[in-house]
């Protein structure tokens, strides 16, 4: 199928679809009432909550605030478990959520049991980044807040951070759109590791990831009206987010352009993190995931590829038992802590 012939056949209203209208300022009124959920940062002995959440704001005026996922040992009070729980600190995920740059913050219920699941789980401290959206703030406002959420937390006195987290044991990861912004989150802190001391990042992680281009892959060729994710909402994704005036082919969002990341894959190679994609053959976007994979290959980074048969785009969040796999994975890239809090 040719791409004329694709876009001829489509059938959707992305619009519709992503439960948006355009205003005449740029700006989008969202339709869709996304539920959410508060934090819970106090023990409840009744609940018996596995993980405590705190939310802390960074910088009001842009709204960037974080919500700290805490695992919970024995469901006892955190002043009054033994130091020598601690001796051994936890890693440090610091997460970027998806919602095609436009939607979705850390406190909607998806995201939030996820980050739960994920502490549970490894046995890590998760501190998931809300950040500025599209259109109001195109890219790079994302990319910006997500820098500026890592110096905060190299230099902050939470007590959570202080007290339970290994800086030196730190990873960055995201989904779909907020694994664009791991990626270039990722790009950015190489070139100033020491600015970011002592915070020291040792691997990505980048969950179906959300990247683009003009020219179709023949995976958005095959599932161009997919009901999971079709081309013409990543096609309007990219129009409402990318500066205004350029086509999918910036370097946002496809990095295989001239003058995108090649250099600074240099830097992550000689840092030697290492960079974990993960996608699946049901998602229109992994012809671009494994484009990267290759990419960074040829660059000599420490990359693995992690591709299943079937799924769909963002399947981790109504499988549970495809988030497991997952953090599994994550498990064995070195994320996991066995000292549980």
């Amino acid at each position: 199928m040719s791409n004329e012939t694709a876009q001829s056949q489509s059938t959707i209203d992305p619009y519709e679809y992503l439960q948006i209208i355009p205003n005449p300022d740029g700006s989008i009124t969202r339709k869709s009432n996304l539920p959410i959920r508060p934090a819970t940062p106090d023990h409840d002995p009744a609940n018996n909550i596995p993980v405590l959440t705190k939310d802390i704001i960074i910088n009001q005026s842009n709204n960037i605030w974080v919500r700290i996922f805490l695992p919970h040992h024995d469901h006892q009070p955190l002043d009054h478990q033994s130091s020598s729980n601690y001796n051994l600190k936890l890693p440090l995920i610091v997460y970027y959520h998806g919602g095609g740059f436009i939607e979705c913050g850390p406190d909607m219920i998806a995201f939030h049991i996820f980050c739960s699941n994920m502490a549970i789980e490894l046995q890590a401290v998760i501190v998931s980044v809300n950040y500025r959206l599209a259109p109001e703030h195109r890219l790079p406002a994302a990319y910006d807040d997500a820098v500026e959420a890592l110096h905060w937390i190299k230099t902050s006195q939470e007590v959570w951070l202080q007290k339970y987290v290994d800086f030196s044991n730190c990873f960055l990861m995201g989904d779909s759109a907020g694994g664009n912004i791991t990626y270039h989150v990722g790009l950015r802190a190489a070139a100033e590791v020491d600015h970011l001391l002592p915070l020291q990042i040792r691997g990505l992680i980048l969950h179906q990831p959300f990247f683009g281009g003009v020219k179709r892959t023949d995976s958005e060729l095959r599932l161009f009206n997919s009901a999971n994710l079709p081309v013409c909402v990543t096609d309007l994704l990219w129009e409402l987010s990318l500066p205004l005036g350029v086509d999918r082919n910036h370097q946002y969002s496809n990095p295989m352009v001239e003058g995108g990341s090649a250099e600074v894959l240099d830097q992550i190679k000689l840092l030697g993190w290492k960079v974990m994609v993960t996608g699946c053959d049901g998602d229109s976007l992994i012809d671009r995931q494994i484009e990267l994979v290759k990419l960074m290959k040829q660059k000599g980074v420490q990359v693995v590829g992690h591709f299943t048969a079937g799924g769909y785009h963002g399947v981790e969040f109504e499988d549970y038992s495809k988030a497991e796999a997952l953090f599994a994975l994550l498990n064995k890239f070195g994320c996991s802590s066995k000292m549980a809090v």
